[in-house]
């Protein structure tokens, strides 16, 4: 599946998982919303869920905004395609570890590939990182079963089950 980043250059260049995909032609970025190709955009901000009956029958582009969470709002999603969120899952970035949904561009993208069925190209973006495959490792059920389920609706009520869990303790 290509891989397709809005790239907004506001994050420490170091940091940046965006530019490391990209500097292993891993993924694309693109400087503008004009140049960014059609496709599933993951967003924070949308209605519905991402689950696998979102993933396009031809490949198809999947799209992510790379940008400070402190800009991350809903204007900056302003891009062409059919917008969906991921559901909970925990980062595994040394900069938000253990926080639910603060994932790096990098986690989010091989999020929606193992829901999509693409785990090994999952492996293979974020296996540049470090911290790439404890990602996968914290989250291996509920990925498992967001993957597993046939669509937005099921994912929701997946989710419902952690959320409802963290309220517990």
């Amino acid at each position: 599946m290509e891989l397709h980043i809005r790239y907004a250059g506001d994050d420490d260049p170091e940091k940046c998982t965006a530019r490391k995909l990209a500097k292993f032609d891993l993924a694309t970025l693109h400087r503008s919303h004009s140049e960014t190709p059609y496709g599933v955009v993951l967003n924070p901000h949308a209605e519905q869920a991402l689950s696998p009956a979102d993933r396009p029958a031809d490949g198809g582009a999947l799209v992510a905004l790379d940008c400070s969470w402190e800009s991350a709002g809903e204007a900056r999603f302003s891009l062409a395609g059919d917008h969906r969120a991921l559901p909970y899952l925990v980062a595994a970035n040394p900069v938000n570890f253990g926080r639910p949904m603060e994932l790096t561009t990098v986690e989010a993208l091989a999020a929606a590939l193992v829901i999509f069925g693409e785990p090994e190209q999952a492996e293979a973006i974020l296996s540049k990182f470090t911290w790439g495959e404890t990602f996968l490792e914290l989250n291996a059920e509920p990925l498992q079963r967001y993957a597993d389920c046939a669509d937005s609706s099921e994912v929701v009520a997946v989710q419902q089950e952690y959320l409802d869990r963290g309220d517990a303790d």
